[in-house]
């Protein structure tokens, strides 16, 4: 049936997500045509790898709930796209090695 519990969920992380583009945008902040500078900019610049996170938490929690052994997985791929975005700045290498060391570490280790 429905549950209300995960409709709930969607909708505060639906908002927070929409709110956490818009508001920087919104609020104004100096963005030059070379990139961005300031605090704004560092919101700005970190809005893709929050909405990778976010979506990334969202879409485990279930899982983890439900099977327990991929939580080690799951918190090291995480680690791992925070520490690769904080060296390159790349959400796609971020999220490219994030996604590589879980399967590695769900493969190898978990079964």
């Amino acid at each position: 049936m429905f549950d209300n519990k995960i409709f709930f969920i969607g909708i505060v992380v639906g908002v927070a997500n929409f709110l956490f583009r818009y508001l920087p945008l919104r609020l104004g902040g100096n963005r030059s045509s070379t990139g961005t500078t300031g605090k704004m900019g560092v919101i700005l610049d970190s809005i893709g790898i929050a909405s990778i996170c976010s979506l990334l938490i969202v879409s485990s929690i279930p899982n983890i709930m439900e099977e327990h052994n991929k939580f080690f997985p799951t918190l090291i791929g995480c680690l791992t796209i925070c520490l690769f975005f904080y060296k390159t700045r790349s959400i796609i290498i971020s999220t490219l090695s994030g996604a590589v060391v879980f399967g590695v570490i769900f493969k190898v280790f978990m079964n």
